[in-house]
């Protein structure tokens, strides 16, 4: 290079492939597991399957008031002006406040782990017809989430609820060459490139940093101190 002039070059990129059991673990909740078509596995507590069973119930909810309910819990997921007044429509009135409230609280519990999930109507049918749902209401539920599917999937991905997965890393060793009249300096620094999911809504963004020889060291110390962690919490 010329003097006074800095000049860099890089050598043939290495790609490490990242192990996905190494890199993430998924959070459980308490409560039980429901599998559905499709492999998708969903985590929902007794509270929201015994709401389930009671709203599947025509003697607690008649057609009517099924409908209204089941519209309500996705009006106070998708409209930010939403409140509580959503159950005090008149034909509602006849249902006991805490039962209705029970209710609300699971259908949305679980309108929101589907989203999450992108379930397909088998799914949704089989979870419903484990609570006792009848053809009819399962045929509602599924049109309705069909109907808000879209704005429910924008909704989670905006929230981000859960941390980017990282999926893969390359990096590139580059060197700078920076010259005066009497020396010439090397300074050799990684460009290191992480490829990571956003698991709620699907996108894989990348985080790209450069660092010297004693900076990726400590990181690479840190990581192998987190993994033996992690391995220790899960002999536990």
């Amino acid at each position: 290079p010329r003097a006074g002039r800095p000049a860099a070059s890089a050598a043939a990129p290495s790609r490490v492939r990242a192990r996905p059991h190494q890199l993430s673990a998924r959070r459980v909740s308490r409560g039980a597991r429901v599998e559905g078509h499709g492999a998708l596995t969903m985590e929902l507590s007794e509270y929201v399957q015994k709401g389930f069973q009671m709203l599947a119930d025509p003697g607690s909810f008649d057609s009517n008031a099924f409908t209204l309910l089941l519209r309500a819990a996705f009006q106070s997921l998708l409209d930010a002006q939403a409140d509580e007044a959503v159950l005090d429509h008149p034909d509602l009135k006849h249902i006991d406040p805490v039962v209705l409230k029970h209710c609300h609280t699971a259908a949305a519990t679980y309108i929101l782990e589907a989203g999450k999930q992108r379930a397909d109507k088998s799914t949704l049918s089989t979870y419903l017809e484990d609570c006792k749902f009848d053809r009819e209401r399962i045929e509602l539920f599924c049109t309705e989430y069909q109907n808000n599917k879209n704005s429910l999937e924008s909704l989670l991905g905006s929230i981000g609820r859960s941390l980017p997965h990282i999926t893969d890393v390359s990096w590139r060793l580059e060197y700078q060459i920076k010259t005066n009249q009497l020396h010439k300096m090397y300074r050799p620094a990684y460009l290191v490139t992480l490829n990571v999911e956003n698991t709620d809504s699907r996108s894989h963004p990348e985080i790209s940093f450069s660092c010297n020889m004693e900076q990726l060291q400590d990181l690479v110390g840190k990581l192998k101190d987190a993994s033996k962690s992690l391995e220790r919490a899960t002999q536990l």
